[in-house]
């Protein structure tokens, strides 16, 4: 389980859906009128309009959906990988609104952009902020931003991956770590810090990614130390060999080097067994993240006006000319971090 405290935006991974905005169907209000305007045929009308109501949204979604623009979250679970996660999302969107296959729609100017800004690692879960239409130009202040974790530990094994879905290549005695020890050492890891990222990442070596390097076994040198930002850590709760974190850091700061490093601090050594992103920028686990159930064209356009609000003056969305239709997405590549 990686932490998705993503150190880098770049050009897109992701594609951009190319999707027809369908012409106005016909209604079923035309059986309701037919003779007179009388109460009856009102009457009529308004008992058509449920059954005639799937073909007659359809073409108002597709316009909606393409008119939606701006950042908001969406709660990630466990599973899926954050690019994963956001192609589900845009497959529930174009099937709610009746869109035609990607392949169809490559003759089509019109798109529909969205992006995420910041990663969240298979194993993980919690908030993803996602970017959609003029949002996606938002994205790489979701990166740089702060960022909260809760994040238990397991003392006494270290895997290749620093985290459980690793392999575990060491293992040394926690039996006389206290809870004490591990408070008296957070303080080395508060405020402005040098931190190495773990080998299984997405920082690249010669335009390749060190996990897929790692994977295919070939020898990876660790990236320098780079300076990194932690406004507040805490313990929250110790078990052994497990114990609670409760991190809020800046970009580029990686959970798993800071577990593995708070084991060696002890003399021991640790991995990260589970992590939870309860907030990123303005937006919360609790209060601003969408289950699954919730990712409807209605609902993000609810959470896009109400999130609107929560985004610094000089992020809001301004009026632009129209975009180019071969204008790229931006989003935050794929990180194992």
């Amino acid at each position: 389980m990686a932490a998705a405290e993503a150190a880098v935006g770049s050009s897109s991974s992701l594609k951009t859906d190319t999707v027809p905005v369908p012409e106005s169907a016909g209604t079923a209000a035309a059986t309701a009128a037919t003779s007179s305007a009388t109460a009856a045929a009102a009457a009529v009308a308004a008992a058509v309009r449920t059954g005639s109501e799937a073909r007659v949204s359809k073409p108002a979604l597709a316009t909606k959906l393409l008119s939606l623009s701006g950042v908001f979250a969406v709660h990630k679970p466990k599973g899926p990988t954050s690019a994963e996660l956001l192609n589900r999302l845009k497959e529930k969107l174009l099937a709610e609104a009746g869109m035609p296959s990607p392949e169809w729609t490559k003759r089509k100017k019109q798109t529909l952009k969205i992006g995420h800004g910041g990663t969240l690692d298979s194993a993980a879960r919690g908030v993803l902020v996602v970017g959609i239409g003029k949002g996606t130009k938002m994205l790489t202040n979701m990166l740089s931003g702060s960022k909260r974790y809760i994040a238990i530990g397991e003392l006494g094994k270290a895997t290749d991956t620093l985290d459980s879905t690793g392999k575990v290549t060491e293992e040394k005695p926690y039996d006389k770590i206290t809870q004490e020890d591990i408070e008296g050492i957070l303080q080395k890891f508060t405020g402005n810090i040098m931190q190495v990222p773990p080998l299984y990442s997405a920082l690249k070596k010669d335009g390749q990614r060190l996990s897929t390097l790692m994977k295919r076994g070939e020898a990876v040198e660790a990236k320098p130390a780079r300076p990194v930002t932690v406004y507040s850590l805490s313990l929250q709760k110790f078990q052994p060999p497990f114990f609670t974190l409760d991190v809020e850091c800046g970009g580029g700061f990686y959970i798993r080097s800071l577990v593995s490093d708070i084991g060696k601090e002890l003399s021991s050594c640790a991995n990260v067994l589970e992590l939870t992103r309860t907030k990123q920028g303005p937006f919360t686990l609790e209060e601003h993240a969408l289950p699954e159930d919730k990712w409807t064209i209605d609902d993000i356009a609810q959470s896009l006006e109400h999130c609107s609000s929560l985004l610094p003056g000089e992020l809001a969305l301004k009026k632009s000319k129209p975009e180019e239709s071969n204008e790229q997405m931006l989003s935050c590549e794929e990180q194992r971090s």
